[in-house]
């Protein structure tokens, strides 16, 4: 199964999609907010046809308690807007440190600061999908393996 990982911010959303197995995450492109939530859908949208996509997947930011913020709840307002939107199931998934994961990850890969200011989005909609489909799987994710490196 096929699905799509994104990360909702104010100024961008960045999409990943899997393989067709659901084992690997790819970060796919950035979708530049335009105010417009119908326009910004009907684009995730056309990529979710392009892709087959059978899931979307949509990181929702929640403060370090676990307790939602103002973030969360902007996610949740284009998460609503979105199902109106299509038939597709919408996952809500935590994405707590997913944007630090995805910024170490492209500053060990030696990108510039350009560079990752660039694609920062969409890697971290990989890094939210990736952890999705590991714990769907049972297998830890990238995050789980780091949060727990000094025990």
């Amino acid at each position: 199964m096929r699905l799509m990982g994104l990360d909702v911010g104010d100024k961008t959303v960045g999409v990943a999609v899997s393989d067709e197995l659901g084992i690997t995450a790819h970060p796919v492109t950035v979708i530049r907010r335009t105010g417009s939530i119908k326009k910004e859908a009907a684009e995730i949208l056309r990529l979710a046809q392009e892709y087959n996509v059978e899931r979307i997947v949509v990181g929702r930011p929640l403060m370090m308690d676990g307790t939602p913020g103002v973030q969360a709840e902007k996610v949740d307002f284009f998460v609503e807007a979105l199902r109106r939107r299509t038939h597709i199931p919408i996952v809500e998934w935590d994405e707590r440190l997913s944007t630090s994961e995805a910024e170490r990850m492209l500053i060990e890969a030696d990108q510039s600061r350009s560079k990752r200011r660039e694609i920062i989005d969409k890697v971290a909609a990989a890094v939210i999908l990736d952890s999705y489909m590991r714990s769907q799987s049972g297998i830890k994710s990238i995050q789980d393996e780091d949060s727990h490196s000094d025990d």
